[in-house]
């Protein structure tokens, strides 16, 4: 038995056509030639295959056979796929990149991260995303180890001369315990608590930091490089410390967490950088991402110094 022939993609996008307008007429209308071409197009497609796609007989409307039917998909798949690849050439030509590797500080609120990587998916198809959860200095390490085009970075950023940057706003760092742990259980908590208790503190996985701490109130502390695996711990009871306040807002509502009145480390402000290296300017697609972050951003509304992490 003969091998089917090899149908060329004009083919392909005349028989959906055919399809989508439901009639050798509409295909003719939507592609601006004469019926007796979409005719002419469609069997030639069926000659190469070595099957009927369309049931002609006793119908004004072309119905698809049954190979038709199995075929629609695949043929949908390879226009698709070729539609795909013109518009990355096209973006590749006009300047636009073919990915982008973006770093972003564990602290970013899920909601604001989310509604920009779906406006990103949106506004740019065919450009790949990379993405990178990282805390503290990791990120600009990042960034500066060309591992990533762009991050969102917490308020270390700043101490390095190579990147540039620009505000991207905040979130609000509280510190919580949970209820049954001796601080959550204190109705009035004096100066100097927390010292007696294990504080839970994000570490950077970067070494960017190595030997520094940023608001470490307590002698005893268990570092973290992951903030899924400290909201656990101070769920469970194992210790207190800092979380950005959107991620267990729900904690605080269900009285899984409660928010520690600490006079002497109340929290505060972890203000975020949208960063690149001064070096390598941010592409089209980049710096579309950069510039959401930037007005998605809350400004501060308090000066403050970096609380603990």
């Amino acid at each position: 038995m003969a091998n089917p022939g090899t149908p060329t993609l004009d083919q392909l996008r005349i028989f959906l056509t055919i399809v989508d307008t439901g009639s050798f007429a509409g295909a003719a209308r939507t592609l601006g030639r004469a019926v007796s071409v979409i005719s002419y197009g469609i069997a030639n497609l069926e000659a190469q295959l070595g099957v009927s796609l369309f049931d002609r007989e006793g119908t004004r409307k072309p119905q698809l056979t049954v190979a038709g039917r199995a075929l629609l998909a695949e043929a949908r798949t390879i226009a698709q796929g070729v539609d795909g690849l013109r518009a990355k050439v096209k973006g590749l030509l006009d300047g636009l990149e073919a990915e982008v590797d973006l770093a972003v500080d564990v602290m970013v609120p899920p909601e604001r991260l989310a509604t920009v990587l779906r406006g990103f998916a949106s506004e740019f198809p065919t450009v790949q995303l990379r993405l990178h959860v990282e805390a503290l200095g990791a990120i600009s390490a990042m960034v500066l180890a060309r591992t990533a085009t762009i991050g969102i970075s917490g308020p270390l950023a700043a101490e390095v001369p190579e990147i540039d940057g620009k505000v991207a706003g905040a979130t609000l760092l509280v510190p919580v315990a949970a209820p049954d742990h001796p601080l959550g259980r204190m109705t009035e908590i004096h100066p100097g608590a927390g010292r007696d208790y294990i504080q839970l503190v994000l570490s950077d996985r970067s070494g960017t930091t190595a030997g520094r701490d940023f608001g470490v109130v307590s002698s005893k502390t268990w570092r973290l490089a992951d903030l899924g695996a400290k909201h656990a711990l101070l769920r469970e009871g194992i210790g207190w410390g800092n979380m950005p306040l959107p991620m267990i807002e729900g904690d605080l509502a269900a009285g899984t967490l409660v928010r520690l009145a600490m006079p002497d480390h109340p929290g505060g402000a972890y203000r975020f950088t949208a960063i690149w290296r001064r070096d390598t300017p941010p592409g089209p697609a980049a710096r579309w991402l950069l510039d959401q972050f930037v007005a998605l951003g809350v400004p501060d509304a308090e000066a403050c110094n970096t609380p603990d992490v």
